[in-house]
């Protein structure tokens, strides 16, 4: 009853990239920040629960301690690889993109945050072949599952925006905005903050994502690598915690 008789791959090509309506970028971009896409985000506080159970944050702190994962941790790692990666893909390079997944993968110096990287990564680019069905994705995957590729989150990200055809700024811009709706979320499951509230901590993030985004943009791979220790330290304790609700 509802199908369509005029499907063709032509028209699926249309849906993805958007040349029908010029909507197509903004709509993957929504589809991939949403909190309800299982990419396995919501798993993962981002040191958050490392910075609560030392009691080394507060609900006063926590727009300060977001401003420093974005400009001096995710902006120039996560963020910096992402760029390079989409940029990788559109080229055509996906040895490119391997190097940078493991550079990228190289500079998270503790074991829970290189899984966490990796299982939301692997999780991604397998959800998104399925959902977006371009050849790009699927054999970046490929790659990921025999072992040639570690298959970072950021990288995964990249690849798929780069595939599905959004921008490479708006790309960037699209994961950022996730990580600080990721790690809002995360301090309202902690008891930091409130649903208003956080609502107020995504918002006041806008420049700051704005400053990492531009930063991440003009970045080579010789740059990439976090600079926020005090992460580093939190999340090392929190993977010898004896209970956590967050895998990272």
């Amino acid at each position: 009853m509802y199908r369509d008789e005029g499907d063709t791959a032509s028209d699926t090509v249309t849906a993805v990239t958007g040349t029908g309506t010029g909507l197509g970028s903004l709509l993957v971009s929504l589809q991939l920040t949403d909190s309800a896409f299982p990419s396995g985000f919501y798993t993962l506080s981002h040191s958050l629960e490392g910075f609560a159970q030392s009691g080394a944050v507060d609900p006063g702190s926590l727009p300060l301690l977001l401003e420093d994962l974005l400009l001096h941790g995710v902006g120039p790692a996560d963020a910096t690889a992402l760029a390079l990666a989409h940029r990788a893909t559109a080229a055509g390079d996906p040895a490119a993109v391997v190097r940078i997944d493991e550079y990228l993968l190289a500079t998270k110096l503790g074991r829970e945050m290189r899984q966490a990287s990796t299982r939301t990564g692997r999780q991604l680019l397998d959800l998104g072949q399925e959902v977006f069905g371009r050849s790009e994705i699927s054999d970046y995957f490929d790659r990921v599952v025999r072992r040639e590729a570690p298959g970072t989150q950021a990288v995964a990200a990249g690849v798929i925006y780069a595939a599905t055809g959004v921008p490479v700024r708006q790309a960037v811009a699209a994961d950022l905005f996730a990580f600080c709706v990721s790690f809002a979320g995360a301090a309202l499951r902690l008891r930091l903050t409130d649903h208003r509230t956080t609502q107020t901590l995504i918002r006041g993030a806008t420049p700051v994502i704005e400053e990492a985004v531009e930063a991440a943009l003009r970045r080579e791979l010789d740059d990439v690598g976090a600079t926020v220790f005090a992460s580093d330290i939190m999340s090392g304790r929190h993977e010898r915690a004896e209970a956590r609700l967050f895998a990272s």
